[in-house]
């Protein structure tokens, strides 16, 4: 049995669950047609349910709801229908928050506002089906709206749908993006070199980092010792690996295990080593082009 709280228009309606004393909002054709507040009902069998933030929201919803014209939880609520396409086990208490910031978004380009996203890039690389999932859904913006998001509005988009799927928040997603590109830009730094974002290297690189951020986060450690054999062959790499992990400390405020210093050791060495063969290939190309 549920509670009617406030029907957003004819196909939205905030409700209370009666069964477990959560408020949760239907849309779909018709679905809030005729209801009234403090109505009682018994299901709504052509809508579908979308949960809120348990535990997160500090705002009640009903303000959250009012703050949001129903036109954007309808486009969000696409937006996830269509990335539950390809993410089956998408969770649905993303609506709010996404709905809001869609809003600003499309107010931003509206007003000929931008909110650069240094990050873009990394986003893409990081998070390539989620990132595709929200193109998906600045498409369904331009359809329903007119208007036109740019790729670093698709990029925080995708920062929402990512927490959707992992349980992080979107300002934890967002840190993970900014680590790891710091975390590359310190090894490009200390090999004294530049790798191409689409090279293998990077993205090896990235994707290690991602995952050992993760691991960190959730107090994980990884099966396999190497950090004695990385300080032992390694010691450069190692020592740039340990530079590294202690700024993660820092920014993460928990403890790196050591067993990650000489993981990261191993792939900066690998990144190095890969260089210079490109490298003495490039040498070797000069000189037979020469003779």
């Amino acid at each position: 049995m549920y509670r009617v709280i406030k029907a957003l228009n004819n196909n939205g309606i905030l409700a209370l669950d009666q069964e477990n004393g959560r408020e949760v909002i239907f849309l779909g054709n018709g679905v809030g047609f005729g209801k009234r507040t403090g109505q009682r009902v018994e299901s709504f069998p052509q809508a579908k349910r979308y949960e809120l933030a348990e535990g997160k929201q500090k705002t009640p919803a009903l303000a959250i709801v009012n703050s949001i014209e129903p036109v954007y939880l309808e486009i969000t609520a696409e937006i996830i229908d269509g990335a539950e396409k390809r993410f089956p086990n998408m969770r649905r208490d993303i609506l709010l928050p996404l709905a809001d910031h869609i809003a600003l978004a499309v107010k931003r380009t509206r007003d000929g506002e931008m909110l650069p996203n240094p990050f873009v890039q990394d986003m893409r690389a990081l998070f390539p089906e989620e990132f595709a999932a929200a193109r998906d859904g600045c498409r369904v913006i331009e359809r329903v709206l007119g208007v036109r998001l740019s790729e670093d509005e698709a990029g925080y988009i995708s920062l929402h749908i990512h927490a959707g799927l992992s349980g992080e928040n979107v300002s934890e997603s967002m840190d993970t993006a900014r680590l790891v590109k710091e975390s590359i830009s310190m090894i490009e730094e200390g090999l004294q070199t530049r790798l191409p974002a689409d090279s293998l290297g990077y993205n090896r690189l990235m994707s290690h980092i991602r995952y050992m951020i993760e691991r960190i986060r959730k107090g994980e450690n990884v099966n396999l010792d190497m950090e004695d054999y990385a300080r032992t062959n390694f010691p450069e790499s190692y020592a740039l690996a340990k530079e590294i992990c202690r700024r993660m400390e820092r920014e993460l405020k928990r403890p790196v295990p050591r067993q990650e210093v000489g993981f990261l050791g191993i792939h900066i060495q690998r990144v190095a080593m890969d260089r210079g063969k490109t490298a003495d290939n490039r040498k070797t190309e000069k000189t037979t082009t020469q003779n």
